[in-house]
């Protein structure tokens, strides 16, 4: 016990520590935690009242005229006048197609042509002969009739004198059968005139039917001739050769892609919008556009159509609600906006990718 004692009284009792004042907090800190804040609704309040007064899109591409060249006669490539990203302008030749087979249509139909004016010549020169006739027949009846009429005097006094027995019954009978050759050669000159006159209108006739055929020989002749120009194609507007896929020597078809020709006439932007975004927008209203190609350049535009319909209309599978398995999916309408003006330096072309931005009020 008195062990224990000891050692209990050996023990050295704990002292107290002083404490720490506490840190002052940084005023700083919180200066700086209130201007984030602020800046932060401030902007926040700021984007909010951009939403409500603008609508974007970043599904819009560039799009412009694109001309596709298309032969429209066969045969072989003679040669090819231009390559890939070349500037043309409009009436300049692309592509030559060999013209020998279309050349020798048109000496054919020129020959056609040049057999049928004859034709009608000679239909012409048989109506001219069918009018002789008829005058000739004519004439023949005149002359019938005056020699019918001096015959009948002829035997009106015969047959005084014959009754009077002071001329024989012989010469009385040669003056009255001359008088019938005489009645049969004018009805046989009648009988020549109806049918000179029949003769003239089949010939008239025949020079409608020659007429006719010059102008299908004429037809054919501009036909051989329009293929022809077809061996020759050329440029429909300015623009840059893109995508060509012929060469000299290669055989081509009717319809058959050659190249195309972007044009650099003029541009526009496609933006498809939700068709949620669309009820405030309208034709004429400002747009910018952002184009990915120049991320420090923003261009200036306005809306000059809207589509009538929705762009899963014109897919080649649209959509059938009908079906029974209906999803709701947002739809997306196209609409063209033009820019105010164009920048050379900064060109816009086919398909580049842009970011519209419409002032709905």
């Amino acid at each position: 016990m008195a062990t224990q004692t000891q050692h209990s009284e050996e023990v050295p009792t704990a002292v107290a520590e002083p404490l720490e004042p506490e840190k002052k907090r940084n005023p700083l800190v919180f200066i700086i935690l209130a201007v984030v804040l602020l800046a932060g609704a401030f902007f926040g309040y700021r984007r909010y009242q951009f939403g409500q007064t603008h609508e974007s899109t970043d599904d819009a591409q560039v799009e412009g005229d694109v001309y596709p060249i298309l032969p429209r006669v066969a045969g072989p490539v003679l040669k090819v006048f231009v390559d890939d990203n070349q500037v043309v302008k409009k009436g300049d030749t692309l592509v030559t197609i060999d013209k020998s087979d279309y050349q020798q249509r048109v000496n054919a139909a020129e020959a056609a042509l040049v057999a049928a004016q004859a034709q009608v010549t000679a239909a012409r020169a048989q109506v001219g002969t069918a009018q002789a006739n008829v005058r000739t027949a004519q004439t023949t009846i005149g002359v019938s009739a005056a020699n019918r009429a001096r015959l009948q005097q002829d035997l009106a006094r015969s047959t005084k004198l014959r009754n009077q027995d002071i001329i024989p019954q012989s010469e009385y009978d040669a003056v009255a059968a001359n008088l019938k050759a005489t009645s049969a050669q004018q009805s046989t000159a009648q009988d020549q005139v109806t049918v000179a006159r029949q003769q003239v209108i089949a010939a008239q006739q025949q020079v409608g039917v020659a007429q006719a055929v010059i102008k299908q020989r004429q037809a054919d002749l501009d036909n051989a001739k329009l293929q022809l120009s077809y061996t020759t194609l050329v440029a429909p507007g300015n623009g840059v050769v893109s995508k060509k896929s012929v060469q000299p020597g290669q055989v081509v078809g009717p319809g058959q892609q050659l190249m195309g020709i972007v044009s650099s006439n003029r541009t526009w932007v496609i933006a498809n919008f939700k068709e949620t975004q669309m009820e405030d927008m309208k034709v004429g209203q400002k747009v910018k556009l952002e184009v990915d190609a120049y991320p420090n350049e923003d261009f200036e535009g306005h809306i000059e159509s809207l589509s009538a319909a929705t762009g899963a209309r014109f897919a080649l599978l649209p959509p059938d609600n009908a079906s029974g398995n209906f999803v709701k999916v947002t739809q997306r309408i196209p609409v063209k906006i033009v820019l105010d003006n164009v920048d050379p330096q900064h060109p816009l072309r086919a398909g580049m990718s842009v970011n519209a931005i419409v002032a709905v009020k």
